[in-house]
């Protein structure tokens, strides 16, 4: 069976430091973390991954995702490549988005890009999460 959507958020783990994206139609909300320590939440609106953070706290309904993405590109600012996962909603609209974050423009943490191409390799360039029957055991 393919991996679900929990699986892969705690392999993202191994990212390092990320920016955290979140774009809304009036908003863009960016800060820099590392998903770590996550747990579960199973609500009336769907089966959440949560996170408390210094500074934020980051609440994920994983029951809207319908696809994970991988894409590589190019800095807007500097001449390096940047390294991001979009979490697609079933429009094919980035409801998050995780972008590995750098120090100095272009120098990622140790280990981090490969990380990036490990999952990568693992999981596809494009997949769909397997659906998440329960919190316990999936």
């Amino acid at each position: 069976m393919a991996p679900t959507l929990k699986e892969f958020l705690t392999a993202c783990e191994s990212l390092g430091t990320l920016r955290i994206i979140v774009t809304s139609a009036a908003a863009v909300l960016e800060v820099r973390g590392k998903l770590q320590k996550l747990f579960y939440a199973q609500l009336p609106q769907g089966k959440y991954a949560n996170m408390h953070a210094e500074g934020f706290e980051f609440h994920l309904n994983m029951d809207l995702i319908a696809q994970v993405k991988f894409e590589t590109g190019q800095a807007k600012r500097g001449n390096f490549t940047t390294y991001a996962i979009r979490f697609l909603d079933d429009m094919q609209k980035p409801a998050l988005s995780l972008f590995l974050q750098w120090g100095k423009p272009g120098e990622y943490e140790p280990g981090q890009v490969e990380a990036w191409f490990a999952l990568q390799k693992q999981y596809g360039e494009v997949w769909r999460p397997a659906p998440l029957l329960n919190l316990g055991n999936d």
